[in-house]
């Protein structure tokens, strides 16, 4: 595979780092004892494994206590245990125009449920004001304000700390999805007074598919989304643990996802400052060189402004999916046209009838990955 110009990292980061991989092996090879349900050599070495790579997360994300750390089959699993664990028939919440499915699916829910839901619009570059927020919340009181960290389809990176610092002075919970934005970005969450985070794994964090990590305040106890055995507690009653991380993470874990997560930390520990720099400087090459070829509207801020490397171009006249089918099959570009799972942000931004295509810078793109990204897209361009 290594004739492509993988560009897709916004949906999922790859190749992965050997680290990530050798730590999935491992687990499948080496300890694959269900943690909690034995006293055996196995069972233990597994349950020290969780343990480890749950600490070495919430150091790598700013966590104080790494049991507000909380492992998941994803971030939509994290983010539906936030929003129905949270919020509930009568209660009002206020989201932005800007959010991909995996918050307006649940929200679309509950507002069928009776959940007043108020959408505050983005404006033209992808970003939600903390005083538009504010502005909704001074309306009616407000249970919940739901909004991402970074945007899928921009790169927009949102003012959280204002956000949160509304939301609080609003008696509201501030709750976020942060999918794009772990390994991205510089994310310390104990500090950032978040009452909820949830993130991909297999994203910016470089882990796996298939896990993800919610991050709860310690006064924050939203009602458990699944319910079952948990490895300890057993005799007590048939109640779920009142203790974290138990009381959240019913059923036998993924184990092998956990361990390559928790390397894949350990990995982006090393450098993250280094690695960062580095995508900000290829999505801003890109999006320069989009610019230049004509024709394209990039989608989001400008290009001096930060961003998480996505970087979402509309042609005037060329269809985003036939764009992307010729850039992998002529020239082993891999990156993803169409909605994204965003339809409320297309909407937002007037490009729900074309939709887009989006570059994703990850950790091992290079220069000449770019160029040869540029060159196709001028060429398809310049022949159509």
């Amino acid at each position: 595979m290594d004739d492509i110009v993988y560009l897709d990292h916004g949906a999922t980061s790859w190749p992965k780092p050997p680290q990530v991989v050798d730590a999935v092996a491992d687990a499948l090879a080496e300890y694959g004892g269900n943690p909690g349900r034995g006293a055996h050599r196995l069972a233990l070495a597994t349950a020290r494994m969780i343990h480890g790579a749950r600490r070495d997360l919430a150091g790598f994300l700013g966590v104080d206590d790494a049991r507000d750390l909380l492992f998941q089959p994803g971030c939509t699993q994290a983010l539906n245990l936030m929003l129905r664990g949270l919020i509930a028939p009568g209660d009002r919440v206020v989201t932005t125009s800007i959010e991909h499915n995996a918050v307006a699916r649940p929200l679309n829910l509950l507002a069928r449920e009776g959940v007043d839901v108020v959408v505050v619009a983005a404006d033209e570059t992808g970003t939600v004001s903390a005083q538009a927020i504010a502005a909704a919340l001074a309306q009616a009181p407000t249970r919940a304000v739901v909004f991402q960290h970074a945007s899928n389809l921009t790169g927009a990176i949102q003012p959280v700390a204002e956000i949160v610092a509304a939301a609080h002075a609003a008696g509201a919970l501030a709750l976020v999805d942060g999918a794009q934005a772990g390994g991205h970005l510089d994310v310390q969450l104990s500090s950032l007074r978040v009452d909820a985070w949830a993130c991909s794994g297999h994203k910016g964090m470089l882990g796996p598919q298939g896990i993800g990590v919610l991050y709860l305040a310690p006064d924050c106890r939203p009602a458990p989304l699944v319910t079952g055995g948990t490895g300890g507690g057993s005799s007590a009653d048939a109640q779920q643990p009142d203790v974290r991380p138990d009381r959240y993470e019913a059923g036998t874990p993924n184990t092998p996802g956990i361990a390559g997560l928790g390397a894949a930390a350990r990995f982006l520990a090393q450098d993250a400052d280094v690695q960062r720099a580095e995508e900000r400087r290829l999505a801003r090459r890109l999006h320069e060189g989009i610019l230049a070829i004509g024709g394209f509207r990039v989608l989001g801020p400008g290009p001096d402004v930060p961003r998480v490397p996505i970087v979402s171009a509309v042609h005037e006249r060329l269809d985003a999916d036939r764009l992307a089918f010729v850039l992998d099959r002529e020239w082993g570009v891999a990156v993803r046209a169409g909605l994204h799972c965003a339809p409320w942000a297309h909407e937002s931004l007037g490009t729900a009838a074309t939709g887009a295509l989006r570059f994703g810078v990850g950790w091992r793109n290079t220069d000449a990955h770019i160029e040869t990204a540029l060159s196709a897209l001028a060429r398809l361009v310049g022949e159509a």
